[in-house]
């Protein structure tokens, strides 16, 4: 801290009566992302060590410094943490904690990071962002199957993230998106904590049959922004199809008028919304997951 304490993670070990693998968990690397945290507060407790094989490693809240403050990016840097993988031992705060988390995370077999889609609101998903032609790419689309939210967006992401830097080790990594929310939604949480528990079964750490379901998997983004300032009302609802040249959301202005109308120009899944209302010209309103397939 800036008075010279020290800072130290919420840690949980938990391991296995019988040897197995071993999988890294995280969650709260961005500090208003709490559905990972209600994963974590969940799942942990109901882990006994007679009934696994192997370990779990968690990191409950990575993201110190954003989540006191309730903010998304460490105050303290302007960092946001999930894009300075693998870290930096020397660096900033949030490099360093990067890099620490990250030499934990090096000693799994299997990496979850656990998100959500900010205070936007957002389906749940999974994502594999080692790229297409990556050698973990079926790794990491075998390991979101396993996770199982029932969508999968593929797409390579941004230098930085954990789930970048997880495949470059040679560690199958995704990033599920638990939703989006302000403070935590127990949907949401639902979905993590089956998803975790899906990834102990069908990789051997506990007993049992895991599901496999069908993943409905986009490889493209299509991010609209509003044409018009005024309100927005949307005519498609997170999770639905839409076609090239259906309506995805009307602007009109205080009184009701219609300033502007919005379609969406390829097929795809209705993905993600900003949660306010209001908007500004030109400011971002929905996305859309295409190139959709199933797997």
């Amino acid at each position: 801290m800036r008075d010279g304490s020290p800072v130290r993670l919420p840690v949980a070990v938990v391991n296995g009566a019988a040897d197995g693998p071993t999988l890294y968990v995280q969650a709260v690397s961005d500090g208003d992302e709490l559905n990972g945290l209600g994963v974590v507060n969940r799942v942990v407790p109901r882990l006994d060590p007679a009934e696994l094989s192997g370990s779990v490693l968690v990191v409950g809240i990575v993201n110190h410094f954003a989540f006191q403050a309730a903010e998304h990016r460490n105050p303290v840097d302007d960092r946001k943490m999930n894009r300075g993988y693998p870290g930096d031992a020397d660096g900033t705060t949030s490099e360093r904690i990067a890099h620490e988390t990250f030499q934990v995370a090096k000693r799994a077999d299997y990496i979850l990071d656990l998100h959500q889609g900010s205070t936007s609101r957002m389906i749940n998903e999974t994502r594999v962002r080692c790229g297409v032609r990556h050698r973990l790419h079926g790794d990491c689309l075998e390991l979101a199957k396993a996770f199982g939210c029932g969508h999968v967006l593929d797409i390579k992401g941004p230098d930085g993230q954990l789930a970048r830097a997880g495949p470059e080790h040679g560690i199958p990594t995704v990033d599920p998106e638990l939703g989006g929310c302000v403070g935590w939604d127990e949907e949401s949480i639902r979905y993590g904590v089956e998803g975790v528990f899906n990834v102990l079964r069908h990789y051997g750490f506990l007993d049992g049959d895991a599901a496999l379901d069908s993943q409905t998997r986009a490889r493209g983004f299509d991010q609209y922004g509003s044409p018009a300032g005024g309100l927005i009302r949307f005519e498609r609802e997170l999770g639905e199809r839409v076609s090239a040249g259906d309506v995805l959301f009307d602007v009109t202005d205080t009184f009701g008028s219609l300033e502007a109308r919005v379609t969406a120009d390829a097929d795809g899944v209705f993905w993600r919304t900003r949660r306010l209302p209001q908007v500004a010209a030109g400011e971002y309103v929905c996305s859309i997951g295409t190139n959709v397939d199933a797997y």
